[in-house]
């Protein structure tokens, strides 16, 4: 008697493909339900992960969370102005939500377990484990377990007849959703290749890119984006429309040495055109209308918040702690910010808010409202206790 059910984590690439013989055959698994959880991959790769899973599972499920992913990610994002190591994450935000989804259709499929794909190697067996571990499943990582090269699963899945996107003169591994691409595995594991054109598919080369800046506005409303250009937008619909705008002007790649959870240093290639601009506008629009204490003090925030969701422990109390005091900062990020795009840069050139902590009657050279003397008094003391130290040495 097998193992009964067995839900299988499913993307449609080599690695999750050979998961599903390899679950019967080497775990003793009764039936592999697959499930595809639809973040914002491109339409045709979502039917082609279906189809196949249809064909070659014992049951598919296909999800579509792509609003729940801008909502309760991608915003939350924006407003600690996410980054790691310099990048936007984009795969890093949507495993814990594919991790949640997977675990739904486990508890209603009665399923002893939970499978995923990824490698001993990487981050993504750590984000899936958390949340399946969390909710009290069995994890299983065939991949991981039985020490699989990448050789050894193209030529099983061609034992297989698994059709698989990956030949071995191009083993590029891709994840994308629409906030961010990443490209891995082949030649560019080596730190010193350069990566061929091919591997982008967002971002035009900057040879090929407009000679002449483009202007774009982006609207906020409490630290999320929600115009462009003045017109309004849902958020899927203002981050795809921005990705084909900044893309075609190169802005958004990036070719980086990454530090790994496990300490493991990667060579990474990402594409985030939307994200780059949309970051940078709202770090900008952040600086009007916040004091210098909470921008202090948010910086801090907001790189521990970076590191939490990159690990993607959602479920850590610290990560709700920060989310909350992120929130009360952003009930103020409302205004707008313009952007001139050129040649794979970004650069913000006026920005507006309504609770602005700015006055130009107090800052200009032409003002009377202040009177300048009373800054002597303050220069008195300012520094005091340097200047005593100071002429105390000099004693």
């Amino acid at each position: 008697m097998g193992k009964g059910k067995v839900v299988l984590a499913y993307s449609g690439g080599l690695d999750t493909s050979i998961c599903i013989p390899l679950l019967k055959e080497h775990y003793g698994y009764d039936e592999v339900i697959t499930v595809v959880v639809d973040v914002g991959q491109p339409a045709k790769e979502i039917e082609e992960a279906a189809k196949k899973g249809e064909r070659i599972a014992d049951r598919h499920y296909t999800v579509n969370v792509q609003e729940k992913f801008v909502k309760e990610h991608i915003f939350p994002a924006i407003k600690a102005n996410g980054s790691y190591e310099g990048y936007p994450m984009g795969t890093a935000l949507a495993r814990p939500l594919i991790a949640e989804e997977i675990v739904a259709i486990a508890k209603n499929e009665g399923a002893t377990a939970i499978a995923h794909g990824c490698t001993g190697r990487g981050n993504d067996q750590l984000r899936f484990d958390f949340i399946f571990r969390t909710h009290g499943f069995e994890v299983i990582a065939p991949i991981r377990e039985m020490n699989l090269t990448r050789e050894w699963e193209i030529d099983y899945a061609r034992e297989h007849e698994i059709p698989v996107p990956v030949r071995k003169e191009k083993p590029w591994s891709i994840d994308e959703n629409f906030w961010s691409r990443s490209i891995e595995g082949g030649k560019l594991e080596d730190p010193a290749y350069h990566p061929p054109e091919e591997i982008y598919a967002w971002t035009a080369p900057l040879k090929d890119t407009p000679n002449e800046p483009e202007l774009v506005s982006v609207g906020f409303e409490n630290g999320v984006p929600v115009s462009l250009d003045g017109a309004r937008m849902e958020g899927a619909e203002l981050i795809r429309t921005l990705n084909a705008v900044a893309g075609r002007h190169g802005v958004g790649r990036n070719d980086m040495m990454e530090d790994r959870i496990l300490g493991l240093k990667a060579r990474e290639n990402y594409e985030h055109p939307a994200a780059t601009v949309i970051l940078a506008a709202h770090h900008d629009l952040e600086r009007l209308v916040l004091t210098r204490a909470e921008l202090s003090f948010k910086g801090i925030v907001d790189e521990k918040w970076s590191e939490l969701a990159y690990m993607g422990l959602i479920h850590e109390p610290l990560y709700a702690a920060l989310n909350a005091f992120i929130d009360t900062t952003q009930e103020r990020v409302t205004g707008t910010v313009d952007c001139m795009i050129l040649k794979g840069g970004v650069h913000v050139v006026g920005r507006s808010a309504p609770m602005a902590l700015y006055s130009d009657d107090l800052v200009s050279f032409d003002s009377k409202t202040l009177d300048q003397c009373d800054a002597v008094g303050v220069s008195k003391y300012f520094g005091m206790q340097a200047r005593l130290l100071r002429q105390i040495k000099k004693e």
